[in-house]
């Protein structure tokens, strides 16, 4: 494992771009991935009235320390989904999104949607599905990053709905679905409601990346891995707290999507210096920087990488290896694993 501070021989060498390092991005939210000019220019477009805090006060002051807190982000994350009207709308976000993780060195993106969140207006979930997945296919087309779908319920709806949602992911597995997760409040409902949903799901090959460890603590990862069979944890940062947990997510080799930007914009953390990257490392566990939704948090999949350079003095050696694992905890094709591993070792050479 590479030494988590900057070493005094790398000296000024240690400030390679990070922008050129090769990454894959595990992390990210459909609408929470918009570009903040296209939220602005969709909204005009139908006379739809943005908050302020999604107008001049963006990025917004954002907590989720309560549940008010977490109905406030909720909020306007519902109200950036309402300017995507139009089959064109949904394209452009796609393609702004791969061309964004492109420009800060993605090599691969498995973004997250739940369908059910836009089936009204698309025709269904069935039919939704199949937009993004055309336009996942036509932004990898245009911008060469490899792409792929997780498909994600939403705990704060009926068990049911989650297990309507896993048999439609188990119907794309192989054609673009690589994976099936459970999202919002970690706090709302019973995890243990979604166990019926996550069996459809590993039936069907899916990878299974619930959210867990963000909002509540180490109890909650242990109901993700004991019950819904996590393989990978959308967050899990808080399994930090205890040690045993943590040995045994590095033994089983189950990954963590860090989000560092958002750990502190929701309250989890009071600043960057806080995220406990540098412990998780130092325990062995196998780390994905992720975005999270840079359309509410003001940063992409670079910043995280940079934020967290600064925040715990990491050398080059430390954001190569995050990097590479990365693609490690990834979906991403053999041939996509392999070239990036070069170009991180060139990076770094």
């Amino acid at each position: 494992m590479a030494g988590a501070g900057a070493g005094p021989a790398e000296g000024a060498e240690s400030r390679r771009e990070v922008s050129r390092l090769p990454k894959a991005h595990l992390h990210l939210h459909f609408t929470g991935s918009m570009r903040h000019g296209t939220l602005l220019e969709l909204a005009e477009r139908d006379g739809i009235v943005l908050p302020d805090s999604l107008v001049e006060d963006w990025p917004p002051q954002l907590s989720a320390a309560d549940e008010k807190g977490w109905f406030r982000f909720q909020r306007l994350y519902d109200v950036a989904r309402s300017v995507l009207r139009t089959p064109d709308d949904v394209r452009r976000l796609v393609l702004e999104a791969a061309e964004d993780d492109v420009r800060d060195g993605g090599r691969w993106l498995e973004i997250q949607v739940d369908p059910s969140g836009y089936a009204a207006r698309f025709g269904g979930i069935t039919e939704f599905t199949d937009l993004v997945l055309d336009c996942v296919h036509d932004a990898s087309e245009r911008t060469g990053l490899g792409m792929a779908v997780v498909i994600a319920a939403n705990r704060t709806r009926h068990p049911l709905d989650a297990r309507t949602l896993a048999r439609l992911a188990a119907q794309y597995a192989g054609r673009g679905v690589v994976g099936f997760g459970l999202s919002n409040d970690e706090r709302r409902g019973s995890t243990a409601d979604f166990e019926g949903a996550f069996r459809i799901a590993d039936r069907a090959g899916l990878l299974l990346v619930p959210h867990g460890g963000e909002l509540r603590g180490p109890d909650h990862v242990r109901q993700c891995l004991d019950g819904l069979g996590a393989h990978r944890l959308g967050h899990g940062v808080r399994s930090v707290e205890d040690p045993a947990l943590l040995d045994r997510l590095v033994e089983s080799g189950v990954a963590l999507e860090v989000c560092p930007v958002s750990n502190v914009s929701l309250g989890v953390y009071s600043d960057l210096t806080s995220v406990p990257l540098p412990q998780l490392l130092a325990a062995g566990a196998t780390v994905a920087l992720g975005a999270d939704d840079p359309l509410l948090f003001g940063s992409r999949l670079a910043g995280q990488y940079a934020t967290m350079r600064a925040a715990h003095d990491l050398d080059d050696a430390t954001l190569a290896r995050l990097a590479e694992m990365s693609f490690t905890a990834s979906q991403a094709p053999s041939d996509v694993v392999a070239a990036a591993q070069r170009d991180i070792a060139a990076w770094l050479a």
